[in-house]
């Protein structure tokens, strides 16, 4: 176990003494911790490990964790049963009763072959009551399914029927109690259709003085129909015009809003929308109709030491009526007779309202800048009515190569001439423009197609019905991408209900699904649609990348 050694040890410069050195072996063997080998000399270097010895568990007198003791030993050996058995028989002086003996005959024997036949057959007649179970669990799992369709399939029958409902329900209120510019469009052109289906009728029905009589009737009728539309549009406007100030009085009371970290929105109230909100106050009450005299009066008054604050002519003007009015309340004159005056306060208090000095919350609220100097560098000139007004006001059709008419002088023209209504393709624009602003591709050109654009492409492109079922019911009519990896445009789109355009846009080729002339139809009205569209300026430079984009498909 120990190996010694001497060595020699220089303690000076001329002396030397001797050392010996003992030398542990140690009795296990040293475990591999691992190492690495030179390259070019071949030589192993092991990592160093430990030389103290390894602690030794206690000898408990028993060997643990041996074989013998975790594996189970096994042998065959051969025992003799204790009970003894033995058979009786009946022979000659020895009689054994048979009573309760069993007679066994032996059965027929049958081969290997016709074992296994048999055993065939049984398997046979377990997949057979296997197979009628499974049939019949899916035929129950079957009827259960189409239940749930035909449920679902009437669920959205009669919701489709009562969404059609709704909207001619909708479509009769506008007619019946016209409100916006879009319901008085809807009643022009309801009126244009029956001038033709009566202008019709006469004609093949009438001939000579009969038919001059009949059309001079039927131009009176139309004469007293667009009386009564435009009596209608009077108080519309009216109405309307009242909402507009109201709406513009509470923009001009909002307090300040702000969505804070915690998504909670704060509000503060300043100085300014304090002071919109005591004018809004003053002005709602100064219109408020059959309230006492007292309160009338108590009104009058807040509003003339409001408007007292600040001098000028506007405000002398507001407090000589206000006297006015007190006076000849006073002196018990009808309210009939007071609604001209009671007008003239309150046309002067909105005037008040609107001048930033007396409410300053309304300077960023103004259409009409302050200072007139800007009003020329961004007006332009309407030729019909010769009235300068900003570029919102002029809808520029794509096809259009200048400004043009203004809206009003547009939809005057419109209702006095051709009287279309553009209700049905303003709502297929609106869906085709929110559907492209989802795939967030950068998409321009549906945004440069105009109303009468959409109707050129509907009517005369599409022929107003679906490419696929011919449905013609322009409410439940959608346009989308014919090709969904490009942006929309007038040669990339297609025309269909809104259940055909959800299967559309999920098909990934379009080759395959559809079959071939339906899809030279298709590209056959995209032709018809570029050679239209190319005429328009703005979108030649699309159509150009468009034709390259093609081109590059088509070579890769």
């Amino acid at each position: 176990l120990y190996l010694y050694f001497g060595t020699s040890l220089l303690t000076d410069s001329n002396s030397f003494q001797d050392v010996v050195v003992r030398i542990e072996r140690p009795t296990f063997k040293k475990p591999f911790l691992g190492g690495f080998r030179n390259v070019s000399t071949g030589v192993e270097f092991h990592n160093a490990g430990s030389q103290t010895k390894p602690k030794k568990r206690p000898d408990k007198g028993i060997q643990l964790f041996c074989r013998e003791t975790q594996t189970t030993v096994e042998k065959n050996t051969q025992q003799q049963t204790r009970n003894t058995t033995s058979t009786q028989m009946t022979k000659i002086g020895l009689y054994v009763s048979n009573t309760t003996d069993k007679l066994i005959t032996p059965g027929k024997f049958f081969t290997a072959e016709e074992y296994h036949k048999r055993r065939l057959e049984a398997v046979i007649v377990i997949q057979k009551y296997f197979r009628r179970w499974h049939a019949v669990n899916l035929v129950q799992n079957l009827k259960v399914q189409k239940r749930i369709r035909l449920a679902r399939e009437a669920l959205e029958e009669l919701q489709k029927r009562r969404e059609k409902e709704e909207k001619l329900r909708r479509e009769y209120e506008k007619k019946l109690n016209p409100k916006t510019k879009e319901d008085f469009e809807l009643l022009y052109h309801d009126l244009e259709l029956w001038m033709q289906e009566e202008t019709e009728r006469i004609n093949r029905t009438l001939t000579g003085a009969k038919r001059k009589a009949a059309l001079c009737a039927l131009l009176e009728e139309e004469t007293e129909l667009i009386a009564c539309i435009g009596m209608h549009k009077l108080n519309a406007n009216m109405e309307n015009q009242q909402k507009a100030i109201l709406h513009f009085l509470g923009k001009c009371a909002q307090p300040r809003k702000w969505k804070a970290f915690d998504g909670k929105i704060t509000e503060m109230d300043t100085q300014n929308s304090l002071r919109g909100k005591e004018l809004l106050e003053i002005y709602r009450s100064i219109n408020t109709k059959d309230i006492p005299k007292d309160e009338r009066i108590s009104v009058l008054l807040t509003l003339k030491w409001t408007v007292k604050e600040h001098e000028c002519k506007l405000t002398q003007e507001i407090v000589e009526l206000i006297d006015r009015e007190i006076d000849l309340i006073s002196r018990e004159v009808k309210e009939c007779n007071l609604e001209g005056l009671r007008k003239r306060i309150c046309t002067l208090f909105l005037q008040y309202i609107k001048i930033p000095e007396f409410n300053p919350q309304v300077a960023g609220l103004l259409k009409v800048p302050q200072d007139p100097l800007k009003l020329y560098k961004n007006t332009y000139l309407c030729p019909s009515c010769e009235k300068h007004l900003p570029p919102a006001e002029f809808p520029i059709p794509a096809s259009s190569h200048t400004i043009g008419k203004c809206r009003s002088c547009y939809q005057l023209d419109n209702e006095a001439r051709q009287r279309e209504a553009y209700f049905k393709y303003r709502l297929i624009l609106e869906s085709l423009r929110k559907s492209e602003v989802d795939y967030q591709d950068d998409s321009k050109i549906v945004f440069l197609v105009q109303l009468p654009d959409m109707q050129y492409l509907v009517e005369n492109i599409w022929n107003s019905q679906s490419a696929l079922s011919a449905c013609n019911d322009l409410y439940d009519l959608v346009m989308v991408r014919w090709d969904k990896q490009h942006e929309w445009s007038p040669w990339n789109t297609i025309l269909l209900t809104k259940e055909e355009a959800d299967a559309h846009l999920k098909l990934c080729n379009l080759q395959k699904t559809y079959e071939a002339p339906f899809i030279c139809k298709i590209e056959q009205k995209h032709i018809r649609a570029k050679s239209y569209f190319t005429r328009i300026p703005a979108m030649a430079s699309f159509l150009h990348r468009s034709n390259n984009q093609s081109n590059a498909n088509s070579y890769k």
